[in-house]
């Protein structure tokens, strides 16, 4: 894992990160969307996972109130399977640590099995359902908390 690095996001990633976008999920943010989150969103912690400068993976945290949310995390289809999904979430809790946050929460698809195992295995736990909640497909979101950050 030496040849990984994880860094801010800077709006000159946000090409390669809408590209992630895209290729992960069925309703994936805009363009627009990242630029807001990076240039007006004074809560918002953006980070981008590099090898050799190329990203290949990224997440988006809000820090507010003393609870994270975890509006978005995506490695590129080529990265997965190999460890990096963990290198980010280790990020987010470290990250969430030093901003003295308490408890961490996202939404799942109830569909992403291989997503909630790993959250499952960092200590999240189920909370809630929240019905049709994907436009997409009408699928349900898990709610997840984590409490013990």
């Amino acid at each position: 894992m030496n040849d990984f690095v994880i860094k801010d996001m800077h709006l000159g990633n946000i090409d390669d990160v809408v590209k992630i976008e895209y290729l992960s999920f069925n309703t994936p943010w805009t363009y627009e969307a990242f630029i807001s989150e990076l240039t007006r969103n004074k809560v918002a912690k953006y980070r981008v996972l590099l090898k050799n400068e190329r990203v290949i993976g990224y997440y988006g945290l809000w820090l507010l109130y003393g609870e994270g949310h975890i509006t978005n995390i995506a490695i590129h289809p080529e990265f997965r399977g190999i460890g990096l999904g963990k290198m980010l979430l280790d990020d987010i809790l470290s990250v969430s640590r030093e901003n003295k946050m308490h408890a961490l929460t996202l939404e799942v698809r109830v569909s992403n099995h291989i997503a909630i195992k790993l959250y499952k295995k960092y200590g999240f736990i189920e909370v809630a359902r929240r019905k049709g909640y994907y436009s997409d497909t009408g699928e349900d979101a898990i709610i997840m908390w984590k409490y013990d950050i």
